[in-house]
């Protein structure tokens, strides 16, 4: 069955990961997405080397940070600064519901791409911007990356350290910009369901570091109501109740505990890991009394769980009721039993044959997937989208001669 998103078209003028990670979210929801990019560079993305991990050296012919952001897209390869290329973009904007760009304030006034020049080519687009700060106030025009505005200036990692560390909490690659992404693909929905009815076409603004504050809410608001520094991380071993906690196993791996009401799984956990009498110990039971020696309780725990591995726990609490989980290595997190049958990640096949995986938009419409979908080549599509347009072929030549397009 076609996406939620079919027929809208979304133009896209963006590069990096968080913006772009939006147009992949409504293109897995079946939007038409446009990838605007330059023709000399496209992307940055496409030359991008992330952990060393390079297309030539992967298992299939795949970039797979461009995957992550452009899957589903078609690339437009247009000169913005031409005024032919402007105008090719003015007739594609015309056809399109949807303006999705992290262009900075300052960059897209000196494009002559403010709202009003956006309106004029099509006054009921939605205009969704994504930026590092905000479109408002004394940094608007300067950039960011999650790394620095959403984990560092937006206070995720101090939120995320452990009390005391050496070094504070850091993140995968687009570990911000994927969150963030997914948000402002939410809000280009809400912008389009609010047209519907109203035929209003609104402006949609996020930034990393909205997300990031959003992220850290209750440690916000803990700055705020107790004049705290926020909520800083417990390091392990150091709770306020021992089955919400996490515990390190023999083979160093770890354990994570979140029993929200202790007097209901306490007794049968206790069994499950060999220690009976401790479903009667007044000094756990009840629930008050584990609070109050939770020192006494963490140190029980942490000497049980260090006596068997991984393996072994998981199978001692296959069947308990209480929520917990072992913490998942990236390849165990892919081939969770969960996955596949939700449909959690996405099966492409490269130009060799060879199958790929890579992670779905982490919403659903009629408990049905995304179907597969690749990231386009820079400007693949320059040709099939100015066609579509009603640009005639001998017009199309003329601006390749002319450099407007690739």
């Amino acid at each position: 069955m076609p996406g939620v998103l079919a027929g809208i078209r979304v133009v896209e003028m963006a590069s990096w990961t968080y913006v772009p990670s939006a147009g992949a979210a409504l293109a897995d929801w079946g939007a038409d997405v446009i990838k605007v990019e330059s023709v000399e560079f496209g992307d940055p993305s496409r030359a991008l080397v992330v952990g060393g991990f390079t297309r030539d050296a992967a298992r299939a012919d795949v970039d797979f940070m461009m995957e992550l952001g452009n899957r589903g897209k078609r690339s437009l390869a247009l000169d913005l600064k031409s005024e032919l290329g402007r105008e090719l973009f003015g007739t594609l904007l015309g056809t399109a519901d949807v303006l999705l760009t992290n262009w900075l304030p300052g960059a897209l006034a000196r494009a002559r791409l403010t709202v009003d020049d956006i309106r004029a080519f099509n006054p009921h687009i939605i205009i969704a911007r994504g930026s590092g700060l905000g479109v408002r106030g004394p940094d608007s025009d300067q950039g960011g990356f999650d790394g620095a505005t959403y984990l560092a200036r937006g206070g995720v990692a101090y939120t995320l350290t452990p009390f005391g560390a050496e070094y504070p909490a850091s993140q995968g690659p687009a570990f911000g910009d994927l969150q963030a992404g997914a948000t402002l693909a939410g809000g280009v929905c809400a912008a389009l369901f609010h047209r519907e009815r109203t035929g209003e076409g609104s402006i949609v603004d996020s930034s990393l570091l909205a997300q990031a504050m959003w992220a850290g809410a209750p440690s916000i608001a803990v700055a705020d109501l107790f004049d705290a520094d926020g909520i800083p991380s417990a390091p392990p071993g150091i709770a306020f109740n021992p089955v919400v906690n996490r515990y390190k196993t023999r083979d160093a791996r770890w354990l994570q505990l979140v029993f929200l009401q202790p007097d209901k799984f306490w007794a049968g956990f206790c069994h499950r890991i060999g220690l009976p009498e401790l479903a009667t110990d007044e000094r756990f039971v009840p629930s008050a009394n584990l609070l109050a020696n939770c020192a006494e309780g963490i140190d029980i725990l942490n000497k049980r769980f260090a006596e068997e591995d991984l393996q072994h726990w998981q199978k001692a609490l296959a069947d308990e009721p209480g929520v917990w989980a072992s913490y998942a290595t990236s390849r165990e997190a892919l081939n969770d039993p969960q996955v596949e049958p939700n449909g959690y990640v996405i099966t492409n096949v490269d130009d060799r044959g060879t199958e790929y995986r890579t992670v779905a938009a982490p919403v659903q419409f009629n408990e049905t997937p995304p179907p597969p979908a690749r990231s386009p080549e820079h400007g693949q599509h320059t040709e099939e989208i100015l066609m579509e347009l009603g640009i005639d072929w001998d017009d199309i030549e003329k601006a390749k001669e002319a450099g407007a397009i690739l």
